[in-house]
This record gives C-alpha cells, structure tokens and sequence, in this order.
C-alpha cells in the first residue's frame, strides 16, 4: 500500500487564506534557526497548520533558540511587534514580560508539563509605552517526530478590560462605602483621600480640593502620594483670572475635565506596578446639588501604564461623581447637625426664657390674688364691683395655673423637677380628688362615677404630681362630653396600678391618636365646650407619668367616647433612689382643685345657648323721649364666660346686647333677628368667627351686617 507523501513547500502545505498564511508561505525561513519548510519535522508542521486555523491566539516557540510562530489573533496580543517578530527569538519579542514569561516556558519544555494562569501581569511594550495588561494563559509541551519535547505551545486570552474594570468597580465601592455614612465633611475628606490610597495602581497620587464660600479661592483638605504645599500641591490656589496656577482649576470648575502632561520632572513620583515615572494630572469638578456651584476639584494622576481611553475616561467620571457625592451627604449632614444644634440652643433658650419668666409672673400674680382675696372676704362692695372683682380673681387665677404649667414643662425639660415620692394611700387619695369635681359635673347633667377599690399596699407617687395628673385628665373629659358621664376605675393589676377616665364624650379622630400628647397639639374642629386651651394639659400629664416610670395610652372612637388609662408600676425599685421621700427643694406649682373647678363652673354657661338681655324696666313716655331713635341691636360672640359678661355689661347702657357661645347659634339668631353690628371672637366651638363671617354674607338679609373680629391670638 502506497502513503502519501505531504507536501514540502511552504505554498502547498499552508494554503489558508488568512494574512498570517501568507505571511508564513512568504517568510524566508531558510534564514531561520528551524530552517527551509521541506527540512521541518511534521509534527512542526502540523503544529503551524493547526495554530494558522485556529481563531484562539496561539503561539508555538520551536527548539533551542525559541523560534516563534502565531495566528492572526495573536498578532493583536504583540500589537506593533508583528509582523518583524515571526520567526524570530521570543526572548526579544517579549524582553520586556521574559521575567514572568520564562518560568512558564521552560517548565513545559523540560517537564512536559502544562500550565495554566488566570490573569496573569505582563508588561508589554507594544503601542508605545510600557503597558499594565493581563492574560489568562496556558504553556503546554510540543513534542517532535520522534515523541522528544520540541517546543511549547501557548494559548492566551487578554483579560485586561475585566480586571481594570473590577479593580476600578472594587474602588468605586469603597468610595460609595464612604458615602454611606454621615460625617463631617472633614472627617469624609480623609475617609476618602484614605479610600483613594488603598488603589495606587489606578490612582498613584490625588488631590482633594474645596472651594470656599466667597468663591476666590479652593483649600487642599487632603494629598494621596503627593506631600503637601509643593509646586504642583499648593495649600491654597487662588482663582484669579490670568494664574496660570489657576487657569485648570478654573476649567475644571467651569465644567471641564483638563489634563495637564509632561510634569514628571516636578512630580518626581513612580507609578503604576513597573515603577515608572508619573507625569499627567486630570483635573475633574466635584458637582454641588442640583444647579450650584461646584463643590471643588479633584486633582488625580493617571497610571503611567495605562492609556487614557475611553474606558479610563468613563472610570475618572464615575470617580470624580462619587467624591462629590459623598461630599455633598457630609455637607448635607453637617448643615442639618447644625440646623439641629440651632434649634436646639433656641429650645434651651427657650426653656430658659420660660423658667424665668414664669417665676417673674408668679411674683405679680401672687400680689394680685392673695389683695383680691381680702377684699372680696372682709371689705364690703357693691354687686357691681363684686362682680368686677370675682371676674379678676377668677382669670388671675386661670392664669396662674398655665405659668405654673409653663413652670413645670421648663423644669422637667431642663431636668430640674423637684420630686418626692412617698408611699401613698392612692385608693383615698385619688377618691379626695376626684370628690373635687363630682358638683361640677353633675351641675352640666352628667352622671360620674368613682370605683377606687382598696389597694393591697400604698402606692409610691409625687401627690402633687397624681393631683396635676388626676385634675387634667377630669378637666379634659368633661370639656369633651355633653352627655352621658364620666366613670374614674383604679385598681391594681399584677406589678402595675391602673388608673382609667372614661368618658362618652366627641371623641378624637384616629389620626389625631398619635399625637395627642404632644406638646401645644390641639385637635382641629374638636367640638367642646370652650375653644380655650394651651394644648398642653395631656402632654404634662404624660410627662408626669413617665418620672413615675409608667405610662400612658388612649383608646377612642369619634361620638362614642375616650378612656385614657395610666399605668405606673408599684414598688419604688423603678424610682430614682435619691427622690424617694426627698425633701423639696422647689416653691410648689400646685394650685389644688380651685383653679380646674372654677373653669369647669363657667363652662356650666358655655352650652350652645343664645340669650337677650332685656330692660330691667320698661322705659315711661317722660323717660324716653318719642324723637329718639331706638337703640342698636349688637350680638356678642365668644366662648368664654367671663368676657360674654363683661363686654355684656360695658355694651348693656347704649345697646341692645344679644350674646351667643358659638358661631352656630350667633348665625341662628343673626338669621331670626338681623343685628346691627357683629362682635364675635375669631376661635370658637362648633363654628368659628370666620365660618360666621362666611354664613353671615351668604344671606341677603344679614350680608351687609358689620362684622367686628376679636381674638388674643397674635399672628392670625
């Protein structure tokens, strides 16, 4: 049987028609240390022909002077090398990488055995610079004709675009790690700068730049391989027309990204994993929020072995972005801490203000009602000025007790209330409070209820505390209830003393729930019995019931009623040691039931009523006189008691006076009877003075009434 015998010329043996087959036909082999193609081996042969179709790259090295051969792929690998490099020793092609190529080579040329490495760092030459690339790569044996090892065989694939990509993404990360967490903008400064120095192959020196308020001039918070205050690292650069100092940072603040080449005579800094010198800055802007001004620049050096394409562009930007907005969450931050401690200086003061003007008004206050007293117990007055003298006591007192609470609230917030806890017989004392309110309440058609059964052992409380807790809770039932009743239960259940006021008052909307106890928070359009009120009877008492180590809840639903229940724990283990039984420091704040009582008494008055006063006696023809015209109609509006009374009288001797609780029965008898003139207060029960107003022109018999508006509330 016959065998063929393969071709021998280079023309007829690599026919393919890619640019490397014809490069390997045309090469003058001869010259070459493997000699003419009819002198090659066939295992070369084959070898050549397989690397040659081949799309992978590969690269064949063939006996002792490393003669190489490659395919088309591969001549992308050696970049500017190819074509002068085929044929050729791979210890001159590849000089500069030989230092980690060589261990690879020689293993599977005197071992037979193969290699494989993932990413592999080489340092190639081969676009004009001294290039930073990675390949994963593969060294294998290739053996001759005779079964000896002849040569190696390589395959390789760049990975370079992944690994910069994942070193950039991994920097990227730590500098959004930065972000996260507020800081000042100090402290965010070095974590950056700290951030950046943990990557020197992709940033082998920066500079972190702010700009000041005025806009002249930008400070350096913080250098990465550069010392700071040399020619190219200034502490300040002042931005002034014409520097050329100045003239990149401008740009850059106008928006630019500015590179600066040829500086590695001043930088004198090595770089990159070969050690080679640094010589290009890029300027970049750190953007402010939204349209503002840039917060700085970000001065960065690139890698000397890497090329500034567009993958090293897109990273620089996505660098610069993540500075700016780490910067502007520590800038964002700061200026709220400030905002904060503003706030909270204005609310120290404000606590202070309150402490001392309320010890002020105690003084006056006092001097007031102690005279008042006297006067109305010993020295004889007419009813008139009786009255008078009642109405001045009665308000006096009223506003004794909100300095009081305002006294109370600026003590416990400067954390200076004077308390004293004793054990306490609570099931008496809390009946003896109570009993305080059982004629005013039943005096509006209320029924009330106390169940204070007897408690197994006394109860550590402050009584003047429970006595401020007790007479508010009662005080705020019966300004929301106008039917039904209000039912007091206190017991003791298991380690806890449960105090509950229970009423079937208007009840409270369920998203006015969560803030009922907050400070000056009053509940819009509630229906009571007087529009009066700081909003600041609930959140004392939820203030007092904390200092016991307790707390309290509300359960409600709008027209059927509310049950507030407190709950402090028994035993005094939960009470600061140094108050149990402490002597009193502080002038008592409490006012006992008085004060409560003789609001809750004229709110007896306040139900929607609408009354005339009439003459005390018909005038006689003699009397009053046939030409004189009759007097003017006035109707007075307001919900308190006290000033109804009082305008009452000052308007009485020239007008007729009609007086209403509310806007909604003042517009019932503005409609029945036109008024000639409107004195109403502006906030009001059911209907205020504007609802009023509005009521009032919608009627053609009552839309020309003059309307006067009377509130104390300043800012309206």
């Amino acid at each position: 049987m016959s065998q063929d015998v393969p071709p021998q010329t280079p023309e007829a043996l690599f026919t393919g028609g890619s640019q490397m087959h014809a490069l390997v036909r045309t090469h003058d082999w001869a010259a070459s240390p493997v000699g003419p193609v009819a002198s090659w081996p066939t295992s070369l042969k084959m070898l050549v022909k397989t690397l040659l179709g081949s799309r992978y790259p590969m690269i064949l090295t063939w006996g002792p002077h490393l003669t190489q051969f490659y395919n088309d792929a591969y001549s992308l690998v050696i970049g500017d090398k190819h074509p002068a490099a085929l044929g050729t020793d791979i210890r001159g092609t590849l000089a500069e990488a030989w230092d980690s190529l060589e261990p690879l080579v020689r293993e599977a040329m005197t071992t037979g055995i193969a290699s494989w490495v993932p990413a592999l760092q080489l340092l190639l030459n081969r676009s004009g610079y001294r290039e930073e690339s990675y390949f994963d790569v593969s060294h294998a044996p290739a053996y001759d004709d005779m079964g000896a090892i002849g040569g190696m065989l390589a395959v390789c694939a760049e990975v370079t675009p992944r690994v910069l990509s994942e070193r950039r993404t991994r920097l990227l990360r730590d500098l959004s790690a930065q972000a996260a967490d507020t800081r000042s903008v100090v402290k965010t400064c070095g974590d950056l700068l700290t951030a950046l120095a943990d990557h020197p192959l992709d940033v082998p020196c920066a500079l972190l730049y702010l700009r000041e308020e005025d806009g002249r001039s930008l400070t350096l918070c913080g250098t990465v391989g550069i010392e700071r205050g040399g020619p190219l690292s200034p502490e300040t650069v002042q931005l002034a027309a014409g520097s050329r100092m100045a003239a990149p940072f401008l740009r850059a603040l106008g928006g630019e990204r500015v590179r600066r080449d040829g500086l590695e005579a001043l930088l004198s800094l090595k770089g990159g994993p070969f050690g080679d010198a640094v010589g290009t800055f890029l300027f970049q802007p750190l953007a402010g929020s939204g349209t503002a001004a840039p917060l700085g620049v970000l001065v960065t050096a690139l890698s000397p072995n890497r090329a500034f394409d567009e993958g090293h562009a897109s990273f620089s930007e996505l660098l610069s972005a993540q500075v700016a907005a780490s910067l502007r969450n520590a800038r964002a931050h700061e200026e709220e801490r400030q905002r904060a401690e503003a706030l909270a200086e204005l609310d120290r003061a404000k606590t202070a203000f309150f402490h001392n003007i309320s010890h002020e008004f105690r003084t006056p206050l006092t001097l007031m009602l102690g005279p008042l007293e006297d006067v109305l117990a010993q020295v004889p007055v007419t009813e008139t000025a009786r009255k008078d003298l009642e109405l001045v006591h009665r308000n006096a007192g009223r506003l004794l007790r909100l300095v009081n609470t305002l006294l109370d609230f600026s003590r416990l917030e400067a954390g200076r209330i004077d308390s004293s806890f004793e054990p306490t017989d609570l099931a008496v004392f809390t009946k003896d409070l109570t009993g305080h309110f059982r004629s005013a309440i039943e005096r509006t058609g209320l029924s009330f209820s106390v169940d204070c059964a007897a408690l197994p052992e006394p109860v550590w409380v402050d009584r003047q505390m429970w006595e401020k807790v007790v007479f508010n809770l009662l005080s705020n039932a019966l300004k929301f209830t106008f039917e039904g009743g209000i039912i007091v239960r206190q017991e003791a259940r298991g380690a806890s003393l449960l105090l509950c006021v229970t009423d079937t008052g208007t009840g409270i909307p369920a998203e006015e729930l969560p803030h009922l106890f907050e400070r000056f928070h009053r509940v819009r359009n509630a229906r009571s019995r007087t529009h009066e009120g700081t909003g600041i009877g609930l959140a004392l008492v939820h203030e007092l019931v904390e200092l016991h180590g307790g707390d309290v809840t509300v359960e409600s639903e709008e027209g059927r009623g509310t049950t507030f229940t407190v709950r402090i724990p028994r035993g005094h283990a939960h009470l600061p040691a140094d108050r149990i039984q402490a002597a009193r420091q502080q002038e008592s704040t409490a006012l006992g039931a008085r004060p409560y009582l003789q609001e809750a008494e004229r709110w007896s008055d306040a139900e929607p009523v609408l009354r005339a006063l009439k003459p005390v006696r018909a005038l006689t023809d003699e009397e009053y006189p046939a030409e004189e015209a009759p007097r003017a109609k006035v109707l007075v509006v307001d919900d308190n008691a006290d000033m109804r009374e009082y305008v009452e009288r000052v308007l009485s001797p020239s007008f007729d006076v009609t007086l209403a609780t509310d806007g909604q029965a003042a517009l019932a008898a503005a409609r029945a009877s036109p008024p000639d003139l409107v004195l109403t207060d502006v906030m009001m029960p059911r209907l205020g003075g504007f609802g009023l107003l509005r009521g009032l022109r919608e009627r053609p018999a009552t839309r020309a009434v003059p309307v006067v508006m009377l509130s104390a509330r300043a800012g309206e």
